[in-house]
């Protein structure tokens, strides 16, 4: 009933620039907080930015002043632009959301959302 689409990924030099989006389709009645997260070979998935629907945002040390989130409510879209990248930027990187939606009952129902994920390679 609701899915989470990620795109921009792809194979970038370092110093590069690539700019994920997810977008959140479905029966949606709000989104919360969303965020990227990023899972590298062989380690844990960790959190890369955060964005309320405020627009608050929060991200890892290891990418600020390099990376921006930003979110287009109206799209119900959240982006990633990431500049300078590195070869350690390396990963899968997932789209996460907080989301009430109805469900064919039309009970409003809170979930926390995955998508697919994009890989990003970052590679001289």
């Amino acid at each position: 009933q609701v899915q989470l689409v990620e795109s921009g990924g792809g194979l970038v030099h370092p110093g590069g620039s690539l700019r994920l989006s997810c977008t959140v389709s479905g029966n949606i009645v709000n989104i919360w907080s969303m965020g990227w997260y990023r899972q590298a070979p062989g380690k844990e998935r960790e959190m890369v930015a955060t964005i309320t629907n405020g627009g608050s945002t929060n991200s890892a040390d290891s990418v600020k002043g390099r990376f921006a989130i930003s979110r287009d409510n109206a799209k119900n879209t959240v982006y990633l632009q990431m500049n300078s990248l590195k070869p350690e930027d390396t990963a899968v990187y997932y789209c996460n959301a907080d989301i009430t939606y109805k469900n064919y009952a039309e009970e409003f129902v809170a979930w926390n959302a995955w998508g697919q994920g994009t890989t990003v390679t970052v590679s001289s």
